[in-house]
């Protein structure tokens, strides 16, 4: 049933994906969709605009006009689903119920899924991953982060402040047999592909993390083919927007695995 009542509206063109709003909803109302903060469905929202001052672009206001009620039972029973699905992601099964704890400051929710909270990590220790040794013991993972996914790391995601980047085409890890203990010690991953993703979303993404982080170094794994050869028309316009002035490390991953620097 639908009331006049006071709701949540978004400006999608001031919106910049950042995923701040997110966690300020206490509903879990407000997700980020396709790169936008978007409302998953009017019943979530109460309208009281907890989220308002967690905008650094004023994209979010309160507007009147005719929603679906506010459903505190509806909520309650969303959110219980979204703290089950976020047990499933952490550990494989579900846990006991426990009382939601807040999240620390490297467990923030960069969208509205589970998988996209962000974390900071331990990488193993490097022992026996290269040379002759990597037949005889088990590769361990470099890994230092989640999300890796471009599109699901908001640009205020701490393990980027000052970073060495690593921006990854999605098909080198598949091709590069040594990717990790190669590439990923000491380094900041971010996954995504030129071809099949949004190139001026991932102009204004980059743009933006440039801009808050001033990355100390950025190295660029794409593929031989032709499509792959966009990240850096995408990164360079990122850097002159961001006015950023720092040397892309760029390499070529062949389909066999080879790696050669692109001059």
């Amino acid at each position: 049933m639908k009331v006049l009542r006071k709701i949540i509206e978004i400006d999608e063109e001031l919106c910049d994906g950042c995923g701040q709003c997110v966690p300020a909803c206490e509903e879990g109302a407000i997700q980020i969709i396709d790169g936008k903060a978007r409302l998953v469905a009017e019943k979530y929202c109460d309208g009281l605009g907890a989220c308002l001052g967690d905008c650094p672009t004023g994209a979010l206001k309160i507007v009147e006009r005719e929603a679906e009620d506010f459903d505190e039972n509806a909520v309650e029973v969303y959110l219980k689903k979204m703290k089950a699905a976020d047990e499933v992601g952490k550990d494989g099964h579900v846990q006991n119920a426990q009382p939601a704890q807040p999240a620390s400051p490297v467990e923030k929710m960069a969208c509205g899924c589970p998988s996209s909270m962000i974390r900071s990590l331990s990488p193993a220790a490097q022992n026996g991953v290269s040379g002759d040794s990597c037949h005889s013991k088990p590769a361990v993972s470099h890994l230092s982060h989640w999300p890796v996914q471009l599109n699901l790391i908001p640009p205020h995601a701490p393990f980027l402040k000052d970073a060495h980047l690593l921006i990854t085409a999605d098909c080198v890890a598949v091709a590069l047999p040594d990717y990790h203990s190669r590439f990923l010690p000491g380094r900041v991953v971010m996954l995504g592909c030129p071809k099949f993703d949004d190139q001026e979303a991932y102009i204004e993404k980059f743009t933006n993390i440039f801009q808050q982080n001033r990355p100390k170094s950025v190295t660029v794994l794409i593929m031989e083919v032709p499509c792959c050869s966009q990240m850096l028309s995408i990164l360079k316009d990122a850097m002159k927007r961001a006015d950023s002035d720092f040397p892309l490390d760029v390499k070529i991953v062949g389909l066999k695995g080879g790696v050669q620097d692109r001059e």
